[in-house]
């Protein structure tokens, strides 16, 4: 009898279980016990050679605040002020990212810190290729596009498993309880199967440290933005073996938009179990409750937005409860073998209702429909591997190879009903609204499971990294009516996937890579039709130079790139303009140069600077977007940030930031028959470590600080830039 999706991924989960317990048990019988534990982690010399060190000797993977890690993912991510030298999300082993051959951009938490960023979508604004703010402002969605290609659904990882989006069921992104970002441009299923054409976004959970680490913050900004923050970690035992982290926000806010709020509560616990150097265990999790609004949509008129909001104050909520909980298993069998698995379950429910309104105003009267949404989407996800490092006479290898598995149920819900029309020119609002009884319904099940195995080898300054990947995926899906979802529509795919990479290390720091990847997404969801979106396939050509400069920390990226990407789906406005809506496309062809740097000096001085060229164009679909370019995809954009801190004096403490956006002109619909214009942001934040008091900071920070308020239009609707933003905070480190 065949099994299904599910029962095929959790008997692999338990079978690889299985191994796993079996490996810890053999591990336990031999490790030394007593003691407190040093932990392996990784030095990368100027040769790009990362060597194993035990004990004191070796650099350590601290977060911001200076406290290293705890488990094997201390020896998975490095970074040194705004400069990362290693991020496991490239390679999935400890390769430096000098070495490997793709375009890598890592956002660290120091930077995270000195631009107290909100949202993923300030955290990634300054990461070169990457588009965010699209669709304007839109509290509810990390919507945003990588190398031209729109990742909100295919593009966010966690700890290096894969994040389920879907419709209004997308996990919210809550900044602080990051430890870092890493960006990986490009096709990436050769190791991670569903993903994104451009790259994926593999979002770094804070972990566990081996030393103390307490911290509380208040912020106060505008919109009557209230929030508290707190996080906790450090040993919880004597032996050193045991180690936990605890972090939480709570805020209250408002949005520009009238109608929305952005409130939160989060808390994110994590625990470590180290019994010695070769076993780790971290258990990751996450419980988050938001408050958006259903729409942030202004009416359109003559391609322009006006300032007449399409929501009611009685009918505009956005409510979204989600949380996950994952673990990380780690067990070195001997020197040059590591056996490695990585589970997680998550799960997000949101209700959503909005008006929106039926056409335009006759005679300053606009009528207006009601529309709510109740969508629920989980699963689980696995990755088990095992490396092995080994030598073929001048020839070092490192070797994954693994099966990763995913499972992940879609439920939608809808309604569609009217409201009272209202006056555009003098609107009164308090008309009760009547919530509409579901109409639409539709459920999604869809399995995967991917093989995949990896080598990189070494000779001399060389590394070739040759990867592939085959993935199996079952899709079912039913749409109908609630009482009458219909007959079910059942798609099953599989297909190979992979990566070719060169790249060649020479002494003075500077390393020329080219390589060539592809990728396989089966995409969760229905199309406007009803039916299973078909899955998504691309093909890259890369070339390009990295220079990790000698004696300095400080790393430059350049990079040339050409995708092409057949069935991708991107989210344009519905026929009414009510909400954005999922379709898929047909052939895209993306081209474009990448130039980045980051560095942190001694002086207290870091810097990022970044350039981009994107062109995205059409190949075919619809007759009259043919050969144009992607709406709201500006050619060309440059984004500079530096913050500086006096290190001495009377002055000691006292730090400054500044940042600059600019986006040039963009074709605002698919047809290019009108333009966004060129338009730029200044952030800023200016700091203060008090010198009498250790542990306290005042901070003050700005985004789009001179107000711009340009309209930004996308497959021709047209949305409201974010206004300015001022936060100031107060953050106790004992």
């Amino acid at each position: 009898m065949p099994r299904s999706p599910a029962t095929r991924f959790l008997r692999s989960l338990l079978l690889s279980s299985a191994a796993t317990l079996t490996l810890a048990v053999a591990a336990q019988a031999q490790a030394p016990t007593g003691g407190v534990v040093q932990l392996e982690t990784v030095t990368v010399d100027t040769d790009g050679d990362a060597n194993a060190a035990v004990g004191g000797s070796g650099s350590t993977t601290r977060n911001a605040s200076g406290a290293p890690e705890a488990g094997a993912s201390a020896a998975t991510f490095q970074a040194d002020g705004y400069v990362a030298t290693l991020s496991d999300t490239a390679t999935k082993t400890s390769t430096p990212l000098v070495r490997v051959p793709q375009s890598v951009s890592v956002v660290t938490e120091q930077q995270l810190e000195d631009r107290n960023v909100q949202t993923l979508l300030e955290a990634v604004s300054y990461v070169p290729g990457v588009r965010v703010g699209a669709f304007g402002l839109d509290p509810r969605f990390d919507a945003f596009f990588i190398r031209g290609f729109s990742a909100t659904y295919s593009g966010i990882f966690r700890d290096g498993l894969r994040e389920f989006n879907n419709g209004f069921a997308t996990f919210d992104i809550e900044p602080y309880t990051l430890g870092g970002i890493t960006i990986l441009k490009g096709p990436s299923a050769g190791l991670y199967g569903s993903s994104n054409a451009g790259g994926i976004v593999d979002l770094r959970s804070k972990r566990p440290t081996t030393q103390t680490v307490r911290e509380i913050e208040g912020q106060i900004g505008t919109n009557d933005r209230y929030q508290a923050n707190f996080d906790a970690a450090g040993p919880m035992n004597a032996d050193g073996t045991m180690f936990y982290r605890l972090t939480g926000v709570a805020r209250d806010a408002d949005t520009d938009y009238p109608f929305a709020s952005d409130d939160r509560l989060a808390i994110a616990p994590a625990f470590t179990y180290a019994p010695d150097g070769d076993t780790s265990l971290t258990v990751l999790g996450e419980l988050q409750r938001s408050r958006s609004g259903g729409t942030v949509a202004y009416l359109n008129q003559n391609r322009t937005v006006t300032d007449f909001p399409y929501g009611d104050p009685n009918f505009n909520d956005l409510d979204q409860t989600q949380g996950r909980i994952g673990v990380e298993f780690e067990q070195r069998i001997g020197d040059n073998l590591v056996f490695r698995q990585k589970a997680r379950y998550q799960a997000a429910d949101v209700y959503a209702e909005y008006v929106y309104p039926f056409g335009g105003p006759v005679n300053d009267v606009l009528a207006r429909g009601t529309g709510n949404v109740d969508q629920t989407l989980k699963g689980i996800v696995s990755d088990t591997q095992l490396e092995a490092k080994f030598e073929t006479g001048a020839l070092a290898h490192t070797l994954i190879g693994g099966v990763d598995g995913s499972y992940a149920e879609f439920e939608n819900r809808e309604g569609f009903g009217s409201a009272p029309s209202i006056s555009v020119s003098n609107p009164s609002y308090g008309a009760p609204i009547a919530t509409p009884s579901t109409s639409v319904a539709g459920t999604v099940d869809q399995g995967q499971i991917g093989l995949y195995l990896q080598d990189e080898i070494a000779y001399g300054g060389f590394t070739l990294t040759l990867g592939g990947r085959h993935d199996w995926v079952e899709t079912q899906s039913k749409s109908g009516t609630p009482d009458d979802l219909g007959p079910e529509d059942k798609q099953t795919d599989d297909a190979w996937s992979g990566r070719v990479g060169l790249s060649y290390l020479f002494d003075n720091g500077i390393a020329p890579y080219a390589s060539w990847a592809t990728s396989f997404s089966p995409v969760i969801g229905l199309g406007p039709d009803g039916s299973a979106f078909v899955p998504t396939e691309a093909e890259q050509w890369e070339a390009g130079v990295k220079y990790q400069v000698p004696d300095t920390n400080a790393l430059v990226t350049a990079s040339v790139f050409e995708i092409t990407q057949e069935n991708g789906v991107v989210l344009v406005p519905s026929a009414d303009f009510s909400t954005n809506i999922s379709v898929q496309r047909g052939e895209i062809r993306s081209r474009g140069f990448e130039l980045e740097g980051q560095a942190s000096f001694d002086n207290g001085f870091s810097l990022i600077a970044s350039y981009a060229y994107t062109q995205v164009e059409f190949r075919d679909g619809a007759p009259e977007t043919i050969g144009k370019e992607q709406s709201s995809t500006p050619n060309h954009t440059v984004s500079i940030w530096g913050d500086y801190t006096v290190q001495s004096g009377a002055a000691q403490g006292l730090g400054f930031g500044a940042g600059v956006r600019y986006l040039s002109s963009s074709f605002a619909d698919d047809a290019n028959t009108f333009e966004n214009d060129a338009r730029a942001f200044v952030d800023a934040a200016v700091h203060y470590d008090v010198p009498q008091v250790q542990g306290l900071r005042v901070q003050v920070n700005a985004t789009n600080l001179f107000d711009e308020d340009a309209q930004i239009c996308s497959s021709g609707f047209c949305y409201k830039e974010p206004e300015r933003n001022v936060i100031g905070s107060v953050r106790y480190r004992f």
